[in-house]
This record gives C-alpha cells, sequence and structure tokens, in this order.
C-alpha cells in the first residue's frame, strides 16, 4: 500500500500495523526494492537503511541494547532512531521520515531511479541474440548483479530461468538441452563451492560434444587472489572442462566476451565459461551496447577432402555387405544416413548413445551395438564386409570391430581413427559427405539385400525377450518386463533421458525405438544423469515450432542414480514441467554389485537404504504409484504419462533380471 508525497518524488508505503512493534524492538521490512530497519524506543519509531555502512550486516536483524541499535555482524552502534553512532563517530545510517496514521506507521521512500545499463545487461541480451533461450542455476551472494541482469530478459520474455536445487542439475540440464538440440543453453552459479558443482555436469557436455554456457559469480577483483571467502580459482578449476573461460573485467570488450564465448561452444560444441566478479556485475555499461551473431559465424557444413572421399566411395560400392554404424554425432542428419542404407540395402546399427536414431521397426534398423545392445547389431557386424561409421568414437563400451575394413566419417579431425587406425578416415560434415556418396554411387554398387537377415535375427532375438519376460523369482519384477511395459506405453516420439547402471544396459537391449530421441551420459558414464536431463528436454518440448514441441518427456533410473538428484523433482513441481521419471528400485547398486561378482570380489556397501520413494514423490507434490506386480505395471506406466505435471513410478524390480 503507497502512495506519492505532494513533489512527486517520494513514494509513501505502509510499514507496520498499529502496535506491531514493541518497545526496544526491531523488525526488517521490505518496500519495493528497499529494505528498512524499522525501530521502537521510547514513544518513537524510526526507519534506518538495513545495511550497516562497516561491512553491510543486516540492521533489522539486530538488537536494541541499552539505548542503542547494535549491528549483528560486528557489534557496532548506532542511534535507533537518528541512525548516528555515538561518541565522536561521525559515521551513520540512512534514515527515512515516518509518519503514524490511523491503521499504522508509514515511510516516505525515494521514488527508485530509472535503471542504468549495466555490464551484466549487455552481456545477457547479447547472450538472447545468440539464441540462448533458457538458463538453469541458483541464485547466490556473488552473482547477484548477473541475476537481475537475467531477471529482465525474462521479464521481457527473452528466456526461460529455472532455480534448481543443486547446481549440478543445472549443468546436466543444460548439457541435455544441448546434446537434443545442438543449440547452447546456460547454467548459473556463484563463486566458489556453486560453481565447482557444476562440473560433473560441465564434463558430461564436454566429453559429449554440447555446447553449454557457464555463467559463475566471483569475489571482488579487489580481494582476488589472497583467499576470500568462497574465493576459488575458476579458470584453473574448470581446467579443460571449458574449452574457452574468460573473467569478465572492468575494462573488458563486454559484448565481445559473449560473442566469444558462444561462437566457441557452438562452433567447437563444447563448454564456455564466463566468470563474474562481483564488483563488475553492476558496473554501468556506458557506450557499451549488446551484440550478436551477424556475421561471426561460417557455415559448418565442410566438405572431406577428394582423396578420402574417392576411396570411400571404390569401398563402399565394392562391399558385398555393408554395415552403417551411426553414433550420437550422426543425430541431425538421419534422413540421408537412411536414404544410403536403403540404397544399399545395408543394415543401420547404433552406438548406445545413438540408440532411437533409427528406428527398431525400420526393415534396415538393427539396434544397439555393444555391451548395452542386442546380438542383431553384434551378428550383422561380424557377418559384414565394411563398416560405415559415422559420428562414433569405436568407445570399449560400442565394440565396434578394429578387425573389419572400415571407412569413418567425422567433422573432427582428432576423433579420426582416435584409438586405432582404420583403412580411410575421412574428415566432413557427416550430411555433407553421406549425401554425395548417395549422388556418386551410381547403379554398379556389389551390396546385397541384408533385410532377410536383420529380420531373422529380429525374430530370434524377440522370442529370447518373451522368454525372460516369464522370469520371476519372487524378488521383484524383471527389467524386461518394465521395458516391455515402457515400449507399450510411451509416445513414439517420446524423448526419453536415461541414466546410468543396470537400468540403463536393459534400457537398450528391451526398450524398441519408434521415433523417440534419446539422451544419456555417453563417454562420461555420470549416475544421477537422468532427472536433470528431463529438465532439460522438457524446456525444448516448451519451444515452439520446434522438432521436440510438446512431446513427452520421459527419464529413467535406478533407486542410486535417483538419489543423487532426488531433490530436482520439487523444480519439476515448482515449473509445472510434464515429465515422467520411471524409477527401477532393486534396493542396491545392483550394477557394481555385478562387477563386483566378476571380479571375484565379495558383495560390498552397494545395499542402498531408501524411502518409500513414489510417498516422497506425493509429499513433493507429484503424482506417486509404487508397482510391485507385474500385472500393474502397463496400467501405472499409463496413468503416470496421462498425468498432467510431474509423475514418479517406483517399481520393485530384481537386481538379477536384467
Amino acid at each position: 500500500m503507497s502512495r506519492s508525497n505532494t513533489d512527486g518524488s517520494m513514494l509513501w508505503h505502509k510499514v507496520l500495523e498499529p502496535g506491531e512493534l514493541a518497545e526496544g524492538r526491531v523488525k526488517p521490512v521490505t518496500c519495493g526494492h528497499q529494505t528498512l530497519c524499522m525501530t521502537r524506543h521510547g514513544d518513537r519509531v524510526g526507519a534506518l537503511d538495513n545495511h550497516c555502512p562497516h561491512q553491510g550486516g543486516p540492521l533489522g536483524e539486530g538488537s536494541i541494547e541499552n539505548g542503542l541499535l547494535r549491528c549483528p555482524w560486528h557489534g557496532w552502534d548506532f542511534d535507533p532512531i537518528t541512525g548516528k553512532s555515538p561518541g565522536e563517530f561521525d559515521d551513520g545510517v540512512e534514515t527515512f521520515e515516518v509518519e503514524e496514521r490511523n491503521d499504522g506507521f508509514y515511510v516516505a521512500i525515494p521514488e527508485a531511479a530509472t535503471h542504468e545499463l549495466t555490464v551484466s545487461d549487455v552481456l545477457c541480451e547479447t547472450m538472447t541474440r545468440w539464441g540462448v533461450r533458457h538458463v538453469w542455476g541458483m541464485v547466490g551472494h556473488s552473482n547477484l548483479g548477473l541475476a537481475d541482469a537475467l531477471r529482465r530478459q525474462a521479464d521481457e520474455g527473452k528466456l526461460s530461468y529455472y532455480g534448481i536445487r543443486h547446481e549440478g542439475a543445472a549443468a546436466f540440464a543444460a548439457s541435455a538441452y544441448g546434446k537434443l538440440t545442438g543449440r547452447p543453453a546456460a547454467c548459473l552459479a556463484i563463486a566458489g563451492p556453486g560453481a565447482t558443482n557444476l562440473l560433473t555436469g560441465l564434463w558430461d557436455a564436454n566429453v559429449d560434444r554440447s555446447p553449454v554456457l557457464a555463467l559463475t559469480g566471483q569475489v571482488d577483483t579487489q580481494v582476488l587472489g589472497p583467499g576470500a571467502f568462497q574465493e576459488v580459482d575458476l579458470q584453473a578449476a574448470f581446467g579443460k572442462v571449458a574449452q574457452w573461460s574468460q573473467t569478465v573485467l572492468h575494462g573488458s570488450r563486454h559484448a565481445e566476451l559473449m560473442n566469444l564465448a558462444l561462437k566457441s561452444a557452438i562452433l567447437q560444441r563444447g563448454v564456455s565459461h564466463l566468470i563474474f566478479p562481483d564488483e563488475v556485475q553492476t558496473l554501468p555499461a556506458g557506450s557499451a551496447r549488446a551484440s550478436g551473431p551477424e556475421g561471426r559465424v561460417t557455415q559448418h557444413e565442410i566438405a572431406p577432402p577428394e582423396d578420402a572421399f574417392d576411396e570411400g566411395l571404390r569401398k563402399l560400392r565394392g562391399a558385398k555387405r555393408p554395415v552403417i554404424i551411426v553414433g550420437h554425432g550422426a543425430r541431425f542428419t538421419m534422413p540421408d544416413i537412411t536414404d544410403l542404407a536403403e540404397r544399399l540395402r545395408a543394415p543401420v546399427l547404433t552406438t548406445f548413445k545413438g540408440k532411437g536414431l533409427i528406428s527398431d521397426h525400420h526393415e534396415l534398423g538393427a539396434g544397439v551395438l555393444g555391451r548395452s545392445g542386442t546380438p542383431i547389431a553384434s551378428w550383422l557386424m561380424n557377418e559384414a564386409d565394411c563398416l560405415l561409421v559415422l559420428g562414433a568414437s569405436f568407445s570399449d563400451h560400442t565394440g565396434i570391430t578394429p578387425k573389419k575394413p572400415t571407412i569413418q566419417v567425422d567433422f573432427d579431425p582428432m576423433a579420426l581413427a582416435k584409438f586405432h587406425p582404420v583403412d580411410v578416415p575421412v574428415w566432413g560434415e557427416i550430411g555433407v559427405t553421406v549425401r554425395r556418396f548417395l549422388s556418386e554411387l551410381g547403379d554398379e554398387i556389389a551390396a546385397v539385400d541384408q533385410t532377410v537377415e536383420v529380420a531373422q535375427r529380429w525374430a530370434i532375438w524377440r522370442t529370447e525377450k518373451e522368454r525372460r519376460l516369464a522370469e520371476d523369482r519372487g524378488q521383484g519384477l524383471s527389467s524386461a518386463a518394465v521395458f516391455a511395459a515402457l515400449t507399450h506405453q510411451a509416445d513414439e516420439d517420446a524423448v526419453i533421458a536415461a541414466d546410468v547402471g543396470n537400468n540403463t544396459y536393459s534400457f537398450g537391449r528391451y526398450f524398441e525405438c519408434t521415433r523417440q530421441a534419446v539422451l544419456m551420459s555417453g563417454y562420461l558414464g555420470s549416475i544421477g544423469f537422468a532427472l536433470p536431463a528431463a529438465l532439460g528436454a522438457w524446456a525444448a518440448t516448451r519451444e515452439e515450432a520446434t522438432p521436440f514441441s510438446g512431446r513427452q518427456v520421459i527419464s529413467i533410473s535406478g533407486d542410486g542414480g535417483f538419489g543423487q538428484y532426488m531433490g530436482e523433482l520439487t523444480t519439476a513441481v515448482k515449473y509445472e514441467m510434464n515429465i515422467t521419471h520411471v524409477l527401477l528400485n532393486n534396493s542396491e547398486l545392483g550394477k557394481i554389485s555385478k562387477e563386483q561378482r566378476s571380479g571375484s570380489w565379495p558383495v560390498w556397501q552397494t545395499e542402498l537404504h531408501n524411502p518409500d520413494f513414489a510417498a516422497y514423490a506425493r509429499l513433493c507434490g507429484a503424482y506417486g504409484r509404487r508397482v510391485t506386480d507385474v500385472e500393474e505395471l502397463d496400467q501405472a506406466i499409463g496413468e503416470a504419462l496421462a498425468h498432467v505435471g510431474p509423475a514418479l513410478v517406483e517399481i520393485v524390480t530384481d537386481a538379477e533380471l536384467v
């Protein structure tokens, strides 16, 4: 409740009810953006600036002792009405006019000055001009000026901000968004522990080539170095996780820093990091203005060298049983790759990170290769006489054999033949290279039609899956049953974030993809990835006129993975995120137990003490249901997916039936 005084320069705010403040008491009151320390001493009520002039201590949390207001931080005294220090000291606290009226006490506050453009404003507007639409993070004492600039961009509808419960979740959400869309999102943290909490999610982005912008606060530059509170050498701490890292300084070309950060994140497909010392965040921008990507980014579609391309083309033409293996790096060029596969009648195998890039119901779709895959893909690879590998890195988990003639295509020359020599390393954008193969193959190709073998291998595997559905040791549901039900219930174009552990291996084996987009922590393999990744995926589904608009979002984890970031369920509730989490609860770190047995170790310290996760979900304000009977699976998953808002299905599973 407020009114302007006669000259229009002040606003009167009601701050206290009659009799609200007892004698000798103090109370902080916020009016607009101004926080006051209200005091009562004798028959007088005072209104002081809440900030102690020495260290900024909150005077409204102090007390009146011997007639003086004492700062709670360092014990300095002030007159509770005049704000002056006693004795010969000439410092004091700003005071404001107080007026007692019939309905309470009012204070005159100067009207807020017109906002002056700050360094943070310039950087944040530049960020949105580059297309950054989402920020996940935690607002804190060393990023408040930056956070206020983000607030202004959000108020103007240029970005969405999501306050998370742990900074690691912010980094994972941004990483997942980048993996899904190919565009950068941002994560925000304070100095010190907030910034270091980002590191796991940023390493995930780094090794999976996801564009992410990390924004971190920092202590004031005047105390940087000797070891101030929460000071961490952030450029050193971020080390190789950020392929571009810079501190925003007083004399920086501020818009240019953001230009370079985002150009690097997009073109290098990795993490860029900007460090904001506290006092720099609110510096007046002066003549500096926001910039953007215009004229700054070249097209990415580089053509391959002619000699390498010609050699690859020759091998493809002569192969009788070629097989195409696609990794996550091929995710944006699958229509062309599918056309090439159909031309060659060649099976398409995927790495685990590439799961879902081709439908398991396509006549040439052969599923996942490697430890998380099926016998279909491995059999077809072993029968091949030529491998065309697109956007994959030959990691141990994938199991691409080095014994077959291989053509490898990648935009990154360092990814080519990274672990062992290949016959034809081709440096080029996958889409450009594949389209050239298609246009220049001609009619004289030796490839035989392998669709019959693909169908035969699928029939064998589906029979095996049916057999495993019947397995029941009385200690929980089988993973085969869980993912059969999810296959039935999930939308054909759902976005699915998978965690790490036995649940992930089982998802790779048993879930049959149609047009789903799958996200996972690939090379880092970080437990806890799934739920924060779903936060990032959900943001992508909120964007209009994009391939992911309105799509269903599902996350999958074990009980160990969910426990890492279970607080983020409240984030999903707060922002009304339509996310369904499928939780396989076997009360242990099942994958680790299995590795201990395999290595002839005793099974030790892998058991977990769990709450009722479905009840926890309900306490958070989400839908929660617990399943112990296989007959309930389809209905439970279907109800959770139909629920508008966050939902969790806790399924009690057998750690041995994976």
